[in-house]
């Protein structure tokens, strides 16, 4: 049912008009089709009380719920383009580990043959390869999730109605960031402990 909640007798020119917009649980094709049709009779209703009350006035109009999407269409872009931009530091940042991890492995070498002589076990030597480098990420996680968490409260501080920040975000992201760093750094390290300490004795 529609609802019209319009006065022709007490309007001014800077006037608003309410039409009530009902859902409806159904075919969204035919729904969509009889909402259109619904507004559309809602339209020229206000604009034949608003021509009666103010001749040769424009008649301008626009619905609410779409005036209230689009002030969030900026922050829906901002936050697509976070998620793209964050892939790619994913992504460079699994390369870097990567390529840091494949230097500091042929950098030791000698040192792992020689280990692996004196009966060092390959989990030992995977837990050496990526202890620095998972220490390096765990100082990174301290330094950023602070800063993350001020530059968020004060994004948040622009809405009206808005979220707390939980502390288990932080905490998920980091151990997804340390689970993913120790998985790149494995497979160079992996590879490492499990040559032939021969081999990686008589490459020095």
């Amino acid at each position: 049912r529609e609802v019209f909640s319009i006065g022709v007798g007490n309007i001014s020119a800077s006037s608003l008009f309410f039409v009530h917009r009902p859902q409806e649980v159904g075919d969204e094709d035919q729904h969509d089709q009889e909402q259109d049709h619904r507004d559309g009779r809602a339209v020229a209703h206000a604009e034949a009380a608003w021509a009666k009350a103010f001749p040769g006035n424009p008649f301008e109009y626009f619905f609410l719920d779409d005036y209230f999407n689009q002030q969030y269409q900026n922050e829906q872009r901002f936050g697509n383009l976070s998620l793209v931009f964050a892939i790619l530091a994913i992504l460079l940042g699994c390369m870097g580990l990567f390529a840091l991890s494949g230097y500091t492995t042929i950098q030791r070498t000698k040192e792992i043959g020689i280990r692996k002589v004196l009966g060092a076990s390959a989990q030992g030597i995977v837990f050496l390869l990526t202890r620095d480098l998972v220490v390096l990420v765990l100082i990174a996680i301290v330094i950023a999730s602070p800063l993350t968490w001020w530059v968020m409260e004060q994004w948040l501080q622009n809405f009206a109605n808005r979220i707390d920040i939980s502390w288990t975000i932080f905490l998920a992201a980091g151990l997804l960031t340390l689970v993913v760093s120790f998985l790149t750094v494995s497979i160079q390290t992996i590879k490492a402990a499990r040559a032939n300490p021969a081999e990686s004795i008589r490459t020095e």
